[in-house]
């Protein structure tokens, strides 16, 4: 046991798993969407993905399909989710754009945010949730309180 890697090569402390309702085709759409690349998929006996594994830039993301008799859902079979994934990029702009080509619905428009990222949510076509990112200003806890004061006025005035 002492020569076992406690953290197997190229997973982090948090590695997100996915359940979805079509394991082979939401590894097809994130590969379109978010560039990534398939590391492996175990089928069952039925075909159905019991594991996958793919790499979106550094990280790993586990999947699989939905299993409802072992209370395995995904968010559309749940009607919805309260968990978003976020990917900081170096291009917000172009990983946005490639997602929503590949079927991503836009959920919030990407825009610099008061706390100096440029970004933006989706939702895949699987019922995820997930945040685009790019830093593209340093900003102060005070310029940052006194830029999301302005926001909160501007949001308030759109209510009305």
């Amino acid at each position: 046991m002492s020569g076992v890697n406690k953290n197997p090569k190229g997973l982090h402390t948090v590695t997100p798993g996915l359940t979805v309702n079509d394991a082979k085709g939401a590894i097809e759409f994130y590969k379109k969407a978010f560039g990534a690349v398939e590391i492996k998929v175990s089928l069952g006996p039925d075909e159905k993905v019991m594991h996958a594994e793919i790499k979106i830039g550094d990280s790993v993301v586990m999947l699989n399909d939905e299993f409802p008799e072992m209370g395995c859902l995904g968010p559309k079979s749940l009607g919805g989710s309260s968990i978003a994934m976020y990917l900081q990029v170096d291009d917000a702009d172009m990983w946005f754009e490639r997602a929503v080509k590949a079927g991503a619905t836009v959920t919030m428009p990407l825009a610099d945010q008061f706390w100096g990222d440029r970004f933006g949510q989706l939702a895949d076509p699987y019922g995820h949730k997930w945040g685009v990112s790019t830093h593209v200003k340093d900003v102060t806890p005070e310029e940052m309180k006194a830029a999301m004061q302005d926001w909160e006025k501007k949001e308030m005035a759109n209510c009305k």
